[in-house]
């Protein structure tokens, strides 16, 4: 039976959603594509209908997943009452962020195995690290005489160091340490480090 346009569409982002999942789960070469189409309630006999190969598939996921990232930080600064910095720390660096590895950031959860894949992956990387980056502008503290934008390098590369180690050791203790240092480090110049901003 024939497939309608709309319900290929359909099936089409169903497979970019459960990739995008998946793989920030697993990984890319964590998941065939069997298990994949699987996951996403369907059969591998009409994937390549809706996609060119699997590493179009990861760049396509892997897009999704950034802009999912990029949506939840705009939802946190939104609704942060003054402090939006403390609000957005306190989101990604949590235990919750840091054992919800599916839905958590594409950045830590993939950024590594990036770097070693497309020209399109990677473009589809840093296009995601620029609109991360462009949130950070805005809640960063500003330095006199520096780049706003360097301050924002500087935090994102702290953050997402910080949930990558903390996910690679089984010591909680230490686990929890990288999370709060991170935190406590880019609330320094708020004058913030007498409370924990990660409660």
């Amino acid at each position: 039976m024939r497939v309608s346009r709309a319900q290929a569409e359909e099936n089409r982002r169903t497979v970019i959603e459960v990739a995008s999942r998946l793989f920030r789960e697993r990984g890319f070469d964590g998941i065939g594509l069997n298990d994949l189409m699987k996951g996403a309630g369907l059969t591998q006999g009409g994937f390549y209908k809706q996609f060119e190969s699997k590493d179009d598939l990861i760049v396509q996921a892997s897009s999704k997943a950034l802009e999912r990232g990029v949506a939840n930080w705009t939802g946190v600064v939104s609704k942060a009452a003054g402090k939006p910095l403390r609000a957005l720390l306190r989101f990604y660096l949590s235990d919750l962020h840091r054992g919800e590895k599916a839905d958590g950031c594409a950045l830590a959860a993939l950024a590594p195995e990036a770097a070693r894949r497309s020209p399109a992956l990677r473009q589809a990387f840093e296009a995601g690290i620029n609109n991360h980056l462009d949130i950070l502008d805005g809640v960063v503290p500003p330095e006199p005489g520096k780049d706003v934008r360097d301050r924002s390098i500087a935090a994102l590369s702290t953050m997402v160091g910080a949930l990558v180690l903390s996910r690679a050791v089984d010591d909680e203790q230490l686990s929890n340490r990288f999370l709060k240092a991170a935190a406590e480090s880019l609330l320094a110049d708020e004058g913030a480090s007498q409370a924990s901003p990660l409660q």
